[in-house]
């Protein structure tokens, strides 16, 4: 089982988020792709966040269409700081025999070292770095010291390409805020429960 790890806040999930994750589960042959809502994510401390059950549904509403897409709560569940070599060191102990890929954007791996244990990171899932038109193209320094060659090779080689969308959970929130709309950004049973629970608003 080849399964993608895609974490985030997912405040509110979006068609970025779902095109990213379809063409990681095409181009890298993944027979599952996870989508792990962060419960509070370490670069977001100081951020609200929309209730996690309100997360979850709305990724779960998203997805729901895609057999091969999961949802999945381990993060929320444990609570806490989420720190992903904690919830990649879960995933392989439950299912050591996964391979498993995490799944980020290419510009992300500039941050990877400040991550916790990064090294373990990339020995517990092989990074799968999503390049797009108008975002750097893939820069492998920043890990060179953390991998070993060979690791280095197969990172290279499982880049993934996908259209630009330009769209963001904090624009879409700003819109909700400020009364616009946010029409074919989020699917639309998103948009229906975003605004029958009320969420975003000023």
């Amino acid at each position: 089982m080849r399964i993608g790890i895609f974490g985030g806040s997912f405040d509110p999930v979006h068609f970025g988020h779902l095109l990213l994750a379809e063409c990681c589960r095409e181009q890298s042959a993944l027979d599952e792709v996870w989508f792990m809502p962060a419960a509070t994510p370490p670069h977001k401390l100081d951020k609200a966040q929309a209730p996690d059950r309100q997360r979850i549904e709305m990724l779960e509403l998203a997805t729901g269409g895609h057999r091969a897409f999961r949802v999945s709560t381990l993060e929320i569940d444990r609570g806490g700081i989420s720190y992903t070599v904690d919830t990649l060191s879960a995933i392989v102990g439950k299912h050591p025999d996964a391979e498993l890929f995490l799944l980020m954007g290419a510009d992300s791996l500039h941050d990877l070292p400040t991550w916790r244990d990064p090294k373990r990171i990339c020995e517990l899932a092989l990074p799968v770095c999503v390049e797009r038109p108008d975002s750097p193209s893939l820069d492998l320094a920043p890990i060179v010291e953390l991998v070993p060659p060979e690791r280095l090779r197969q990172i290279e080689a499982c880049r993934v390409t996908m259209p630009s969308i330009g769209l963001s959970a904090t624009d879409i929130r700003r819109r909700v805020a400020d009364g616009r709309s946010i029409r074919y950004q989020t699917p639309r049973a998103v948009e229906e429960y975003i605004a029958a629970h009320s969420l975003y608003q000023a």
